[in-house]
């Protein structure tokens, strides 16, 4: 296992006042944290690893949400084109891409995927939670014309890792047995 193969699992708890962007930003991150411990300290083998009869894979996980994190980021945060390798992809010709081209990736690509994702989610987040709060439009605007405000994108987004969470965690047990909800703490 090498230093670029641990995730940073740290659940770091909101006060017992939190307010409602506290409150929405502390679940994400421990839904973060809990697939970083699911998926982080695995070698190549573990992470395309498959629990049939799915060919779902933590390391198709890494790159799935790492993808779902840049494109949340571009679409609704910051309004700009998405960036690598997705800018690259024609995902209406190869629409699982990611899912599976990250038997290609060695570990520590994966895992710097997605902590460099998550990073400049966290850091789009921030810029645009200051500059108004939870109910400013994202900068994403549908077929009707009508623009999600950030509420609904911070809840999307979680929601996207409450459900792979799950799925982590029957590929995690099934590699090498880790169970439980939450990651030890220091």
């Amino acid at each position: 296992m090498t230093e670029d193969t641990v995730l940073d699992t740290t659940v770091r708890e909101p006060s017992i006042t939190a307010d409602e962007v506290e409150m929405l930003l502390f679940a994400l991150e421990r839904s973060r944290a809990q697939f970083a411990w699911k998926c982080g300290g695995l070698d190549a083998a573990g992470l395309a690893q498959p629990h049939p009869p799915s060919t779902m894979t933590l390391g198709g996980l890494l790159k799935h949400l790492a993808f779902v994190e840049d494109h949340y980021t571009a679409r609704d945060l910051t309004g700009e084109p998405i960036g690598p390798p997705w800018d690259a992809v024609d995902f209406a010709a190869d629409p699982e891409w990611e899912w599976r081209t990250a038997a290609d990736d060695s570990p520590d690509e994966l895992y710097e995927l997605w902590r460099a994702a998550v990073g400049r989610t966290r850091a789009a987040m921030a810029r645009v939670l200051a500059e108004g709060g939870l109910d400013q439009p994202s900068k994403f605007t549908t077929d009707s014309g009508e623009s999600p405000n950030l509420r609904r994108l911070l809840v999307d987004l979680h929601d996207e890792y409450a459900r792979h969470v799950g799925h982590a965690d029957l590929l995690r047990e099934a590699v090498d047995g880790l169970v439980g909800e939450d990651p030890p703490q220091p």
